[in-house]
C-alpha cells in the first residue's frame, strides 16, 4: 500500500529518527537502554544478560495441589516416634480446615538413602531417587497462603492475586528465545478431564507485560495448538500472501496509534503462529523418537503415559531453544491433583506412580545428551502439608510454613540440602527460603538479577520479586 506524505512531515519524522538513533546509541553504550527498547522490532530478539548463564532453558515440574514434604524427600524419623500424639501449641487456622485438626501422622511409605550424597527419598519415587545426585534440595520453602487459588499466584506470580506476570513470562521478557519458530514459553497440563490449576490461564499469563510472553497452553489432547495445521483450501504459498497482506494493512492502523502497544503485540502473533505451523509439528512429534527412549519416558504406559508424552516433548523443546516449560501434574483439586485430604497413601501414590518414571527419565536423557548443564529441572508445588492426620481420614490439611523444592542441572550444586524443617517436618525453621527467594534464584541461574529486571508501569518499577528476595548462592555451583 502506497502512503503519500508531505515534504514538512518527512523531514519532522526524519529529524527526529536521526535523534532518537544518536540518543539510542548513547544510553546503550552506557547500558541505559532497557530491554524492551532494544527489542521493540522483535520482543522474542536473544537479549543481553546481567550474568553468565548457567541455565538457557528452564523444565518447571510443578506438582499442582501441594505434594507432602514428610512423604517424597523431607524424611523425619520423629513423625513416627510421635505419631497419634497431639502436637501442642498446634494453630488451627494453619490448614484450610480449621474443623479436622487431628494428631500427629507418620508416613505411610518407607524411605531409603540414595547416591553418595546419602539423600532419603520415599518409596514413591524409585527412579528419581537415582538422580538424587544431581539435586539440589531445598527443605526449608514457606508461603504466604493456606488456599490453592492465591498460593498458585504466589509461587508462579510472586504475588497473591491474580494479574502480574509469571516467572516465565519474566524469564522469556528477560532473555528473548533461541528460537524464533516456536513459543519462548510452553506451558502443558492434565488431561482435561481432571480440569485446569486453579486460576486457570492467570498461572501462566504475562500480567502487565506485553501479552507476547505469557505462556503457550499446548492442549492435552488432540492437536496440542489450534489450527496448527494450514488450511487445506490453501497451500504455503498462499498463506504467507494472506499473512503478508495482512501485515500491511495492521502496519497501516498501527501507525495511526502508536500509543496501542498491543497492536505490534497482534502482528507479532500472526508471524510467530505462521511460523509455528512450520516448525512446531516435528517438535512435537514424538514418533521420531527411537522405541527404546518412547519406552524409558513410559510412553505406552497408560499409568503415566500423559506426563510421560509432555516431558519428552519439553525435552525436545529444549533441544529446540525453547526457552521456558513449564508442566503441571495434577488438575482442579483433590482426587484429582496432589491434594491428598483424604488418603496421603493413595493420593501421592497415584500421582508418584504417573510422574516418577517419566522424570527420572528425562534427567537421564538430558544428562546423557548434555543439555541439563544448560537446562535447569525444577520439582514443587504450591506448599507443602501439615504433619498431623485430617481428622476424618488418613490424609494431611495444607500447609504454608514446610514444602521442599528440589533442581538439578542449569547450574545448580549438585547433591546438596539446603534448609530444614523442626524434628516432625512441620513448619522451616532452618534458613528458610522465602517464594522471593526462590524466585531469585532461578533468575540468577538464567542470568538475570532480580534486582535489576524490571518493567515500568504507572510510574513505578515492578519485578517478579516485588521488595524482597534473597539469592540462595549455596545452592549454585
Amino acid at each position: 500500500m502506497t502512503e503519500f506524505i508531505t515534504r514538512r512531515q518527512l523531514l519532522r519524522s526524519c529529524g527526529g529518527g536521526m535523534g532518537s538513533v544518536a540518543l539510542s546509541a548513547l544510553l546503550a553504550d552506557q547500558g541505559l537502554l532497557s530491554n524492551s527498547a532494544i527489542a521493540e522490532g522483535n520482543p522474542f530478539s536473544t537479549k543481553q544478560q546481567h550474568f553468565p548463564v548457567k541455565a538457557k532453558s528452564v523444565i518447571w515440574l510443578f506438582m499442582n495441589g501441594g505434594p507432602s514434604q514428610v512423604d517424597t524427600w523431607d524424611y523425619k524419623p520423629e513423625l513416627e516416634k510421635h505419631d497419634g500424639q497431639e502436637l501442642e501449641g498446634f494453630d488451627k487456622n494453619t490448614g484450610f480446615f480449621t474443623g479436622n485438626v487431628g494428631p500427629i501422622m507418620k508416613s505411610p511409605f518407607k524411605f531409603r538413602q540414595y547416591g553418595e550424597s546419602g539423600s532419603w527419598v520415599s518409596e514413591i519415587f524409585p527412579q528419581m531417587a537415582r538422580h538424587v545426585d544431581k539435586m539440589a534440595f531445598i527443605h526449608s520453602g514457606y508461603t504466604e497462603s493456606n488456599n490453592h487459588s492465591p498460593a498458585l499466584f504466589m509461587i508462579n506470580t510472586g504475588m497473591k492475586r491474580m494479574g502480574f506476570p509469571s516467572l516465565g513470562s519474566w524469564v522469556t521478557y528477560g532473555l528473548g528465545t533461541e528460537n524464533q519458530n516456536l513459543p519462548a514459553f510452553v506451558t502443558m497440563s492434565d488431561p482435561l478431564n481432571r480440569g485446569l490449576p486453579k486460576g486457570y490461564a492467570q498461572n501462566w499469563g504475562a500480567g502487565f507485560l506485553p501479552s507476547i510472553y505469557q505462556g503457550t497452553w499446548f492442549k492435552p489432547q488432540g492437536d496440542p495448538i489450534d489450527n496448527l495445521k494450514i488450511s487445506g483450501d490453501k497451500n504455503i504459498t498462499q498463506q504467507r500472501a494472506l499473512l503478508d497482506t495482512l501485515k500491511d494493512l495492521n502496519q497501516d492502523h498501527q501507525k495511526t496509534r502508536p500509543e496501542q502497544r498491543d497492536l505490534e503485540t497482534r502482528i507479532n502473533s500472526f508471524e510467530l503462529a505462521y511460523r509455528m505451523q512450520q516448525a512446531a509439528p516435528e517438535a512435537l512429534d514424538i514418533q521420531r523418537e527411537t522405541s527404546e527412549t518412547l519406552k524409558a519416558y513410559g510412553v505406552g504406559d497408560k499409568k503415566c503415559e500423559h506426563f510421560a508424552k509432555q516431558c519428552l516433548v519439553a525435552r525436545r523443546m529444549v533441544e529446540r531453544g525453547v526457552r521456558f516449560i513449564q508442566i503441571y501434574s495434577g488438575g482442579t483439586e483433590n482426587a484429582r491433583s496432589w491434594d491428598g485430604h483424604t488418603s496421603i497413601s493413595k493420593n501421592h501414590g497415584q500421582f508418584a506412580g504417573e510422574t516418577d518414571q517419566p522424570i527420572g527419565a528425562l534427567l537421564q536423557d538430558l544428562d546423557q545428551r548434555g543439555l541439563l548443564d544448560s537446562t535447569l529441572v525444577i520439582w514443587g508445588g504450591e506448599f507443602g502439608r501439615l504433619s498431623i492426620v485430617q481428622k476424618g481420614g488418613t490424609g494431611r490439611d495444607h500447609n504454608p510454613h514446610a514444602m521442599t523444592y528440589w533442581m538439578a542441572g542449569g547450574g545448580v550444586k549438585a547433591g546438596v540440602h539446603y534448609g530444614a524443617t523442626d524434628e516432625i517436618g512441620n513448619v522451616a525453621v532452618e534458613n528458610r527460603v522465602s517464594v522471593n527467594d526462590l524466585h531469585a534464584t532461578i533468575l540468577q541461574l538464567c542470568g538475570l538479577d532480580h534486582l535489576k529486571l524490571t518493567y515500568r508501569l504507572n510510574g513505578r518499577d515492578f519485578r517478579l520479586t516485588d521488595v524482597a528476595g534473597k539469592v540462595i548462592k549455596e545452592i549454585i555451583a
